[in-house]
């Protein structure tokens, strides 16, 4: 009887320290997600965490109009209405941002350019009515200098090359409005690039950029702008990295071989443009994070994680952590990994990454170290070529852009009615 006394007191003994050191173990996990997070939000307020796109702009043209004062982004907005306000700004901590100049495809060869100002100035306008938050920047260094401030530095990236309705003189004035990227394509080809989705359009060019196409490239060279790869065909990529003479980027788009979507990067083009200096930022966005069978079409959501692998995977494609940036496309879509669903929640994408062991230095590199480091390399090869290089005055062939009922046509010497300058 004793025996089974002590037996019985033996084992209410041990399973009260086993309970101990379950709670013990769940109360170290826990500490040790919320010590990654911490660390997470300490690094991002040291160093600026930059974003290559975000479609708020286009945002304000659904809802207001483009009329800015109609929406006021400094109080929180419903996830329905926008992903991007100044509070949830601040709670991501983000220090930089790529705010994309948008318009859609039905506008090309009919009045693009005069929309796509519109947007480049809805984004000055919002810069302007909240200075306090935002700063315009067109340089590299501007960068750091604006993110001391405590403000945050706002680049301005068109989305689409139908932007410059294959006018050189149309890509000279964005780049002087503040434009420092071009995304060659949407998801419709251009008269002189390829894009990755474009099914029943118009134009047709071959080998991913045509001989145009070649000159648009050098002339953003030239000018110290990025070509966007995001939206563009794997020839045009591959293409593009055998022409540019700078760094290139995609402003958000993720890797090929985790989720096999033509908005993403294959292997061989990482390869090739880590050879190039450039920078791949990764989109958030559910359905170029996970593809089917893993994630299915009935509503089935990405998760951290799955975006960190993505991070993981082109760290590995391209040999190093100098290749991959964030570009997570809030306001470009509506669906978004748990705990990624607004601009709020990079810090936890950061606590991922510190958890799988990356280490301060290169967390920098993710945030923004990257981008600034390929977007000084591209000045360097703009002050360079301006030693030696002047405007290029090519024009495309116009009978293949011409649209009688939209636009006018070039004429030539013999089409001239000279009569008509003397009445």
């Amino acid at each position: 009887m004793r025996g089974s006394y002590f037996n019985i007191i033996l084992i209410v003994g041990a399973l009260s320290l086993t309970t101990v050191a379950i709670g013990v173990g769940i109360g170290t996990a826990l500490l040790s997600k919320q010590t990654s997070l911490e660390k997470a939000r300490e690094l991002l307020k040291q160093f600026p965490l930059i974003d290559g796109h975000n479609d708020l702009a286009d945002t304000y043209y659904r809802l207001v109009n483009n009329q800015i004062y109609k929406l006021d982004i400094s109080e929180r907005l419903p996830n329905t209405s926008s992903q991007t306000d100044i509070p949830r700004l601040r709670q991501g901590l983000l220090g930089g941002q790529f705010w994309s100049s948008y318009v859609g495809c039905s506008s090309q060869d009919k009045d693009a350019v005069r929309r796509f100002i519109e947007q480049t100035d809805v984004i000055k306008r919002i810069v302007t009515r909240y200075n306090d938050v935002f700063s315009l920047v067109r340089s590299a260094d501007d960068i750091d200098r604006v993110f001391k401030t405590g403000r945050i530095a706002s680049m301005i990236g068109v989305e689409g090359g139908h932007a410059i309705d294959s006018s050189l003189a149309a890509l000279r004035n964005l780049y002087e409005t503040g434009v420092r990227y071009m995304t060659l394509t949407h998801n419709c080809n251009t008269p002189w690039s390829e894009s990755c989705c474009d099914k029943n359009g118009t134009y047709r060019p071959t080998g991913g950029i045509t001989a145009f196409g070649e000159i648009v490239i050098k002339e953003m060279n030239r000018l110290g702008m990025f070509a966007d790869l995001a939206h563009v065909s794997a020839a045009t990529m591959r293409k593009v990295l055998q022409v540019s003479r700078a760094p290139v980027i995609f402003s958000h788009s993720s890797a090929y071989a985790l989720c096999n979507h033509p908005r993403n990067v294959p292997d061989d083009v990482l390869n090739k443009m880590a050879k190039n200096g450039g920078v791949v930022m990764v989109n958030f966005l559910n359905g170029f994070v996970c593809c089917p069978p893993l994630c299915n079409q009935t509503g089935q959501r990405a998760t951290i994680p799955m975006v960190a692998d993505h991070i993981d995977y082109i760290v590995k494609a391209t040999g190093s952590n100098d290749h991959v940036g964030i570009g997570a496309d809030y306001n470009g879509g509506d669906k978004f990994p748990e705990g990624l669903e607004d601009v709020s929640g990079y810090p936890y994408l950061f606590a991922e990454l510190i958890d799988r062991g990356w280490t301060d230095e290169n967390l920098k590199k993710l945030a923004g170290a990257n981008l600034i480091e390929a977007f000084r390399k591209m000045e360097k090869v703009r002050d360079r070529l301006s030693k030696d290089e002047v405007p290029n005055d090519e024009v495309i062939d116009e009978p293949i852009v011409a649209s009688d009922t939209c636009r006018t046509h070039r004429k030539t010497k013999d089409d001239i009615d000279t009569k008509l300058y003397f009445y």
